[in-house]
């Protein structure tokens, strides 16, 4: 019989093969970015530390529809927002497994108009 492959399943694969290679300090986070199919997420983390340093995501902006193009760079620009903040000015992308495509790009492209640099 053939075994059943979960999209998820596929994805934390990408997701653990990405992750040995991108590691984010204290002078340049990583951005992880977690796709849900009504919200999309956003984080800084200090992978040194283990420690987060700014979130953002569509549910906490109280956006009403949250799963598109126009949420994910409304969460890319609050997050690139929240990095001048924190004088941070470079960054590490780490997409999480999803493909760069709609909103994880959408996201990314917010974030280098907000200033940050990756």
């Amino acid at each position: 019989m053939f075994k059943v492959i979960d999209k998820n399943e596929v994805r934390l694969h990408r997701h653990l093969r990405q992750k040995s290679k991108i590691v984010g300090s204290a002078s340049r986070p990583r951005v992880s970015v977690f796709r849900s199919n009504r919200q999309i997420y956003a984080q800084l983390i200090d992978d040194d530390k283990h420690f987060t340093l700014a979130t953002s995501d569509s549910k906490a902006l109280g956006l009403k529809n949250g799963n598109n193009i126009e949420g994910a760079k409304l969460v890319g620009a609050d997050l690139a927002k929240k990095a001048k903040a924190l004088k941070i000015e470079a960054v590490v992308f780490d997409r999480s497994g999803y493909i760069y495509h709609g909103r994880v790009k959408a996201l990314a492209e917010a974030l280098r108009e907000g200033g940050l640099k990756f």
